[in-house]
């Protein structure tokens, strides 16, 4: 089967307002609208209940074109999903770098992303702010796809099938997660169990965005947004030396992965998914009826 084929079977499966509002003379909100509003803008919609479906079993597939295809539908719509949110956060925060002052609503969400991704709050606002914008941004899908086969062994790790970890992320509290058989004397650690699937996407981006070992991929990843373009999984995958001890050669077979099994396609149908990336865009994609909605469509770009 050519490369060609194997990548075809990959991506199959997968005004009356506006008049009366030009004659309306909006009035000042009061301080209750005012909190209400911003309340509104830093809560995240609930999660759709698709995003707390189980793994599907991997393992009975046969044919490996079919199961690859298999997990990357699965894998898509969860990551799309997760990045979306990503970016409503983002939007809450662009916009407190344009304000003066903040409200105590608006104070106390910037705490908790502060916390959340290890910036510290001790410094001017301006800086503490650029540092979470540095940060708090999306990884490509082809990155996260690449990875969570490599890591999971196409989902059929014992990991990924008892613990939903599709990162092989540790955790070191006693009892969170499951204890690696080849774990080594005097070693602690264990490897994280999540609610679901989508868990561990979310997770394991918060990883890569707040962990100090892939400050260069965020680096990386800034400075493409500097140069207006989205980086992708191919330039991101440089930052990663330090998630595997294979180092420089995990990064050489993520990079592979991501070519071999043509998820470039999966980075230009996130982009075009995110169309406008209005807030409403990203509700409307945060609130999805269900994973096939989000899934590329076969006609998308391929060049």
């Amino acid at each position: 089967m050519t490369v060609g084929v194997r990548a075809l079977m990959l991506l199959f499966p997968l005004l009356a307002a506006a008049i009366s509002g030009g004659l309306h003379t909006p009035q000042p909100l009061s301080d209750r609208d005012r909190a209400t509003t911003v309340r509104a803008q830093t809560k995240l919609p609930p999660l759709p209940d698709w995003a707390l479906n189980a793994l599907p079993d991997f393992s009975s597939y046969r044919d490996t074109t079919e199961k690859k295809a298999a997990f990357f539908s699965f894998l898509y719509p969860r990551i799309v999903l997760a990045n979306s949110r990503i970016l409503m956060e983002r939007q809450v925060l662009q916009s407190l770098r344009q304000k003066t002052s903040l409200s105590p609503a608006e104070t106390a969400w910037l705490q908790r992303q502060s916390e959340r991704l290890r910036v510290n709050e001790d410094q001017p606002r301006a800086q503490q702010l650029q540092k979470l914008a540095t940060k708090l941004d999306v990884v490509p899908p082809s990155l996260v796809m690449a990875q969570a086969a490599n890591e999971s062994a196409w989902g059929t790790s014992r990991f990924a099938t008892q613990g939903n970890n599709l990162f092989g992320q540790w955790c070191f509290k006693l009892g969170c997660g499951l204890v690696p058989r080849n774990r080594g004397e005097g070693r602690s650690h264990e490897v994280a169990r999540f609610a679901s699937p989508y868990q561990s996407v979310r997770a394991y981006i918060d990883n890569l965005n707040r962990h100090p070992s892939y400050r260069q991929l965020r680096a990386i990843r800034a400075q493409a947004r500097a140069n207006g373009r989205m980086a992708d999984g191919i330039l991101l995958a440089t930052g990663l030396e330090s998630y595997s001890e294979r180092g420089a050669h995990y990064v050489e077979e993520i990079q592979a992965m991501i070519r071999f099994n043509n998820l470039a396609f999966y980075d230009r149908q996130f982009a075009d998914t995110l169309g406008d990336r209005s807030r409403q865009r990203l509700n409307q994609l945060a609130l999805a009826r269900d994973a096939a909605t989000l899934m590329p469509s076969v006609g998308g770009s391929e060049g």
